[in-house]
């Protein structure tokens, strides 16, 4: 956990100090590739690369190229991505490009052939048709080493179902640098089933797939994933499923002590490990909310945005009154006014009257698609309600568990 107290600077240092550079070639580069072929990687590993950084080398891809294959590594110290693409080798070598210059200019070029040429000083010439760049490199010894994908031990997660949990749960991650141990969504693997949990304290996200076959876990395997590290293989995994094949139906997931390691295709994404113990969720889980109401999602959505308009935008907070057959969802403020909008739907209990943040509500009802039903279980005014989708799903169960608002 000590390596939290570590100020960025200092930790960025050391490891920069302490990185030795990987067995690769480190001649002069001189290939061709592509133009189409790099803008698609250089696309992936681009939101890797630092923005704001005092590292000047973290600021650019690392290039290497042997045999017929260039290999670009983007890094941040946290989280890595190594991508690869096909390439004519005319000389093996390695090189260091700045990151965001050269996308915004690879982009600007016609598609075509591009030649990359590592010249004297880390200068590195572009070539593309009849334009001729050169840009200003570092020398590759300063790039960082990034760890490589354990030789065993990994586990293959359906790319598919592996993307839906992370859609699921990703907006219920804790946004508060201080709560480090919600600074991430913990992945739960069985044998037989798998399951993603977030929260931030004042929500919990829950989704639980039944039915998988994951070969190489015995027991339980619990992994804290960070939220850069999801939101990146959020759209990586987007983008394969754009062109599945059988090579990226899959997502090998394995780990050591220190990294998580993330491998689609011609793809490694790497990630620090998030230190401490997420808390214990199964025991906010509500066991005994028997009141519900089904309503229509795409009703709940319009109704929830429409009121939305006139909470207090502090805190968001809108009304849920059930009553006879009907839910009533209102909110007022000082400043914008007050709205109320009647969903018609059968309910036969008690009248309940219960506060919630209305833009939680929203992310639930983007994350499920705005589409079919949606059951709101609730005890009592002052606790967590339930909601999930009426979807009859037997193979996955998604729950959200949201704390009530004093109003």
């Amino acid at each position: 956990m000590s390596t939290f107290f570590t100020s960025p600077a200092e930790e960025a240092s050391a490891m920069t100090e302490n990185a030795t550079p990987a067995a690769a070639p480190t001649g002069n580069l001189d290939i061709t590739v592509s133009r189409a072929e790099l803008l698609r990687e250089l696309t992936a590993a681009q939101s890797v690369v630092e923005r704001k950084t005092t590292i000047p080398i973290l600021s650019n891809f690392l290039f290497e190229a042997t045999g017929d294959r260039l290999t670009i590594t983007a890094t941040d110290l946290d989280q890595s991505l190594r991508t690869s693409c096909a390439a004519k080798v005319k000389k093996p070598g390695a090189c260091t490009i700045p990151a965001r210059k050269l996308y915004d200019y690879i982009r600007l070029l016609p598609e075509g052939e591009i030649s990359v040429k590592l010249m004297d000083n880390h200068w590195v010439q572009i070539r593309a048709g009849r334009s001729n760049t050169k840009m200003v490199g570092m020398a590759r010894a300063n790039f960082p080493q990034v760890a490589e994908f354990p030789a065993v031990g990994s586990v293959k997660i359906a790319a598919a179902a592996l993307r839906g949990m992370v859609a699921k749960t990703i907006f219920a991650i804790s946004s508060e640098e201080s709560r480090y141990t919600l600074n991430g969504a913990l992945l739960v693997l069985k044998p037989e089933s798998m399951a993603m949990v977030a929260t931030d304290g004042h929500r919990l996200a829950h989704i639980e797939r039944m039915g998988e076959s994951l070969s190489g876990v015995t027991g339980e395997k619990k992994t804290l994933i960070p939220r850069k590290a999801l939101g990146e293989l959020q759209s990586l995994l987007a983008n394969v499923s754009a062109a599945a094949t059988e090579e990226t139906d899959f997502v090998e997931f394995a780990d050591d002590e220190t990294t998580l390691f993330f491998r689609m295709a011609n793809r490694v994404l790497t990630s620090r490990k998030l230190t401490g113990q997420f808390p214990n969720y199964e025991a906010v889980l509500p066991r005994d909310n028997n009141k519900f109401v089904i309503v229509r999602s795409a009703d709940l959505m319009g109704a929830l945005q429409r009121v939305a308009q006139f909470a207090d935008e502090r805190s968001g907070a809108i009304k849920l009154r059930l009553e006879q057959n009907e839910l009533r969802i209102s909110s007022s403020s000082t400043d914008a006014g007050e709205s109320e909008d009647i969903i018609e739907t059968p309910y036969n209990y008690d009248p309940l009257m219960v506060g919630f943040n209305s833009a939680y509500l929203i992310d639930f009802l983007k994350a499920i698609g705005n589409t079919g039903e949606v059951r709101l279980e609730f005890k009592d005014s002052q606790s967590a309600g339930q909601m999930r989708p009426e979807d009859g799903n037997e193979d996955q169960k998604y729950r959200y568990i949201l704390m009530p608002m004093r109003i």
